[in-house]
């Protein structure tokens, strides 16, 4: 089969796009071929703020009708596919934006946010992010959290998450869980990476990994080319099985 009649007809969906969003975003996304994405809508904002974000997302779906829509669900996917528009999965990269309220999960599913990575970078009441020093693993109040996620049907995402509290995470969910973006230490030695035993162990809990590209975490940095890239993916593969990855 031609490549690029093979990218067409193929469902793509891209584990995580944070950006400037504007309409001219929004063309390329279609214009590269992508059926869906995960896109940030909330990092370190609070509940006021990220509230603020996704109205502003909601506005978008409005005044760009026709060349994105919201995903709610797979069906959702399947449709932006038939109709030839790129479905939006709103997701933030942090729990900031319920505060320290577990409620405020339920309002935010019922916007339609549908993916949440547990803590970003640091730690927050939740748990740990990979750049702390000591992970001290997830905390009673992230425990909540997580349970209050599965029977939402919110994914839950360890990307950017310690490597304690997200196999606590890990272990703790009776949903499958994603690193939705992340590269494997064993190429490069990062905090951000993954190890080889990370990556298997997600796998083997059903859960999936998604390999970025963000040239800081592949082998050759700012040098790196889309061959360093391909290496990366199938080291995943390589330990985690093609189905996980």
């Amino acid at each position: 089969m031609d490549p690029a009649q093979l990218h067409r007809d193929a469902v793509v969906i891209d584990g995580l796009i944070v950006s400037n969003f504007s309409r001219a975003v929004f063309e390329d996304m279609r214009r590269g071929g992508i059926t869906a994405a995960n896109c940030t809508c909330s990092v370190w904002e609070d509940f006021r703020d990220t509230m603020a974000n996704v109205a502003r997302w909601k506005t978008w779906f409005t005044d760009n009708a026709d060349l994105i829509t919201q995903v709610y669900s797979t069906a959702d996917i399947a449709r932006a596919k038939r109709e030839g528009r790129v479905g939006i999965i709103l997701g933030w990269q942090n729990l900031s934006g319920i505060d320290d309220r577990l409620a405020y999960l339920q309002i935010f599913r019922e916007l339609g946010v549908r993916i949440m990575q547990i803590t970003y970078n640091t730690q927050n009441l939740a748990g740990c992010g990979c750049y702390e020093k000591n992970d001290g693993g997830l905390s009673d109040f992230g425990r909540e959290a997580v349970s209050e996620m599965n029977r939402l049907g919110i994914l839950c995402d360890l990307s950017h998450v310690g490597p304690r509290t997200s196999e606590d995470v890990i272990r703790a969910s009776k949903k499958p869980v994603a690193y939705t973006h992340c590269l494997p230490m064993g190429l490069k030695q990062h905090p951000r990476n993954k190890t080889d035993e990370q990556l298997k162990f997600i796998a083997e809990r059903g859960g999936f990994i998604g390999v970025t590209m963000f040239p800081p975490f592949l082998k050759r940095g700012k040098d790196a080319t889309v061959d360093d890239y391909i290496e990366a993916i199938e080291y995943c593969i390589n330990l985690a099985g093609e189905d996980s990855i």
